[in-house]
């Protein structure tokens, strides 16, 4: 926005300059703000009065001066000034009026008329000299940028997104939620009450329009407006972040999905110790990390991270270890060693926080870090490790290292490479054979198994599953053995709610993990 400065030039020459320096030099006004001083103007072949009025057209905001002098009068008796001033109030624009000195009896008869004039119409500030104009100035301007909503005072996700309408958000999803808040902490609206009451009654709306808490949470695309609102994964056969990497991931989405795709990829990567059925008919199955960990770790991330940052989590797994990285920092009441012990919820982003303990992704009894220590303990694993890191929050998981010499478990990775990448070692490939072989004995279907073994890794669709079955396009047995498939618990979409939409997926489920890993073991059991 452009701020004419208009006051008799020679008396205040020394404030002229002086804010004219503080516009141009604070980091944040001068990102909004440009000023027009008459005196830095160049030599031009057009008449002064001209200039200076064709200026004030152009302005946004004009800003007068006004002290003892009232300035060089024309020929119908007004002043530079005055005409500035009337040429402003003719064409609407914002005035900002400054009036130096209190004793009124000092000043030109005609400053004094026009000081009367203004304080008929609009508020004017005293001031007496350079620092209170400037003071006075900035308190000005930053009300108009508060107004405009062009910087907000209020927490993040509390604030409305800016170019976001009603129409971005995705009424399937927060339907979705008031179903899952009802069963998981009985949430006191009605199951039919409809998406725009539930938004209300979660304080997601600001004037009407979606706050970054509601995009975030029920956003159709999130990251169209809020780009680094995303979660990297990264998975890396070494101790080091080394090139080529393995595995890695760029998770979209909500703050739902971002949760669970990064959760699945970890749990994809880390051993699955799977055991018999001696004492009942369903194999128990436990994870080297356990999962509550895992998920603790990623969605204390993703929901307490700030989300004005230009960075984004990450969540990477080494030979050793599993590292999740948010940018942020703590709040002033809470230090590192109080994270360990018992301490008050604070959450960065409340209006996320929220929905997410609503629907049982976390609780909000500060216990977090307390309950991962717990069961890292029961797990045979060390305690995390937490720290602050170049504007990153950091927690470290040790992964439990194999004593030397003895044989590793089967992890997924070391089961089965993809399927579709190039075999290199051949006790894997060995291994990868045996393992497809009977897997397509077990579910009596050579494409089935396929299939299986492709999104292993990953969910795909059923698009990008038939190029790397080698198919043209999506066949007719392709489609009828994912449902066999989804039918029997072995996969199952990603989006439920819409099976038939484009972006549909398909995941192994944790029953079907669990048969690949017998499979993978000493004959595959039964």
């Amino acid at each position: 926005m452009k701020i004419f400065i208009s006051s008799v030039q020679k008396e205040f020459a020394a404030e002229r300059k002086a804010l004219a320096a503080y516009l141009s030099g604070d980091p944040m006004l001068r990102r909004f703000f440009e000023y027009f001083l008459f005196e830095e103007q160049p030599a031009a072949d057009q008449r002064a009065d001209q200039c200076y009025l064709d200026q004030v057209d152009r302005c946004d905001i004009y800003l007068g001066i006004f002290g003892k002098e009232y300035g060089r009068e024309d020929g119908e008796g007004l002043s530079p000034t005055h005409r500035e001033f009337n040429r402003a109030t003719e064409k609407g624009k914002i005035r900002l009026i400054f009036v130096k000195g209190v004793d009124d009896s000092v000043r030109h008869p005609k400053m004094r008329a026009l000081i009367d004039q203004v304080t008929d119409s609009l508020i004017r500030r005293r001031i007496n000299s350079a620092e209170e104009l400037i003071a006075a100035v900035y308190a000005s301007l930053i009300r108009i940028l508060e107004e405009r909503e062009l910087i907000r005072f209020g927490p993040f996700d509390a604030t409305f997104c800016r170019n976001a309408t009603y129409d971005d958000l995705a009424e399937d999803k927060i339907t979705r939620f008031l179903v899952l808040s009802r069963r998981g902490h009985n949430f006191p609206l009605p199951g039919d009450t409809p998406p725009h009451e539930v938004l209300e009654h979660l304080n997601l709306l600001d004037k009407g329009r979606p706050t970054h808490a509601a995009i975030l949470l029920f956003g159709k695309q999130p990251q169209r407006f809020l780009i680094t609102s995303e979660v990297k994964c990264a998975h890396f056969h070494g101790y080091e972040v080394e090139k080529p990497i393995p595995s890695y991931q760029v998770y979209k989405g909500t703050v739902f999905d971002l949760v669970d795709q990064a959760k699945d990829f970890v749990l994809s990567k880390i051993d699955l110790w799977v055991g018999t059925r001696a004492e009942s008919t369903q194999a128990p199955t436990k994870y080297e990390i356990p999962q509550e960990v895992v998920a603790e770790a990623i969605v204390n991330a993703v929901v307490h991270r700030d989300y004005t940052s230009n960075g984004s989590v990450q969540v990477m797994l080494f030979k050793d270890r599993l590292e999740v990285w948010n940018p942020g920092t703590l709040p002033p009441t809470l230090t590192l060693e109080k994270l360990r012990g018992p301490h008050a919820s604070v959450p960065h982003n409340p209006l996320i926080a929220e929905p997410m303990y609503l629907t049982k992704y976390i609780e909000r009894m500060g216990t977090g870090i307390r309950d991962m220590i717990r069961r890292c303990k029961k797990a045979g694993l060390v305690e995390p490790e937490i720290r602050l890191d170049g504007g990153f929050f950091v927690l470290t998981i040790r992964r439990k290292m194999p004593e030397p010499g003895a044989k590793s478990r089967l992890g997924r990775d070391q089961v089965t490479p993809q399927v579709t990448g190039q075999v290199t070692d051949p006790v894997g490939s060995q291994l990868e054979s045996r393992l497809k072989s009977r897997l397509e004995s077990r579910l009596e279907s050579a494409l089935a198994a396929k299939v299986v073994l492709a999104i292993r890794e990953e969910p795909l669709g059923k698009a990008s599953l038939a190029p790397i079955l080698g198919h043209k396009t999506v066949s007719g047995e392709l489609h009828k053995q994912i449902k066999r498939l989804v039918d029997s618990g072995i996969i199952e979409p990603t989006i439920p709610e819409k099976p038939t939409s484009r972006f549909q997926k398909y995941r192994l489920t944790e029953k079907g993990r669990a048969v690949l890993e017998l499979l993978a073991k000493n004959g595959g059991g039964e």
